[in-house]
């Protein structure tokens, strides 16, 4: 399989441990790459600083941090506006599980193994940040202030996948995190076809 080779801006590659959602504890080489269609006010992704790869340098990058891992999770910004089957395929052909943390607004590569939708609530009604992918294995909606019953059912009912986690957001406020947490509860409880997604990362204090 060959095609014309490409760059990819990538922010940061490094190896830790899958800290949310069905891969939490999971070992894992991280790829973020720049660039997304969404301004989410908890982002703190600098999206001006990257490095380019070539998808074989990447692949090589990956390999060289990842040592006996094959596990790599392609996120962002926004994977869907520089991932392709070929870099998928190339990093299959390394023995890798690929999974890809994505927002759900652009289409993805068929080959992936793994695919979290993290759908933004913010932009809900924001027909340039639609939703379009029905189908993933995870689904993981940040929980805060602006999510209520009515927009968990509606991306329960227009993406399916196998598990439904919310996640409290993260505001760096400790008396405001606890909170959210109890209200990311209580939603929980009145809709136990979802599940609690914790950022274990920050809870151990993992990078």
């Amino acid at each position: 399989m060959e095609e014309k080779v490409s760059k990819l801006k990538v922010n940061e590659i490094f190896y830790s441990l899958q800290g949310e959602g069905a891969n939490a504890g999971k070992p894992a080489v991280f790829v973020r790459l720049s660039g997304c269609n969404l301004k989410c006010p908890f982002c703190d992704t600098n999206f001006k600083n990257y490095k380019e790869y070539t998808e074989f340098e990447l692949v090589d990058e990956v390999k060289r941090i990842a040592e006996e891992c094959r596990f790599v999770v392609f996120t962002g910004g926004e994977p869907g506006f520089q991932l392709t089957p070929y870099i998928v395929s190339l990093m299959k052909q390394e023995g890798f599980f690929v999974a890809v943390e994505t927002n759900g607004t652009q289409a993805l590569p068929y080959n992936l193994d793994w695919i979290t939708v993290s759908p933004k609530s913010t932009f809900i009604e924001d027909k340039k940040a639609e939703v379009i992918l029905s189908r993933a294995d995870e689904v993981k909606l940040v929980f805060n202030e602006e999510v209520n019953a009515g927009i968990m059912e509606y991306f329960y009912m227009a993406i399916e996948a196998e598990h439904y986690y919310l996640q409290p957001c993260d505001t760096g406020n400790e008396e405001h995190n606890r909170h959210t947490l109890q209200e990311c509860i209580a939603m929980l409880k009145n809709n136990p076809e979802w599940k609690l997604s914790l950022q274990q990362q920050k809870i151990i204090n993992v990078r």
